[in-house]
């Protein structure tokens, strides 16, 4: 499976982003689809997770501004970022957890390629 990751930018303070992460490839099911991101000097924390079933869970630190939805038909997972912060400023991640193929065989995670997001106070 390949996950590509899209919609980063620059943004300003207040203003809002819409990430995409499309999974490619013989896919039977995933069952979590997740953001994480990595700013400079610090390790990459979860931002949103979501499950097939659509349970979510988010960083309190963007509880209320981020939000995490899902379209399992297209393997797809998409990250709303809205009143975003100079703090929100990190290398985004897609993260794909237990993938199920429809060979029969599956894969226990693939991690995305990261997309810039920038924002400027």
């Amino acid at each position: 499976v390949q996950l590509q990751a899209s919609g980063g930018g620059l943004v300003q303070a207040g203003g809002s982003l819409r990430l995409s992460c499309a999974a490619s490839g013989s896919i039977r099911s995933i069952e979590a689809m997740d953001w994480y991101r990595q700013a400079p000097g610090k390790q990459r924390e979860l931002v949103a997770a979501m499950t097939a079933g659509g349970h979510t869970n988010y960083a309190d630190s963007v509880k209320g501004r981020f939000t995490i939805s899902r379209d399992n038909a297209k393997n797809t997972v998409y990250l709303q970022m809205n009143s975003l912060k100079p703090e929100d400023t990190a290398v985004y991640y897609c993260h794909a957890g237990l993938i199920r193929y429809w060979s029969g065989s599956y894969e226990s995670e693939r991690w995305g390629q990261g997309t810039q997001v920038t924002v400027s106070s």
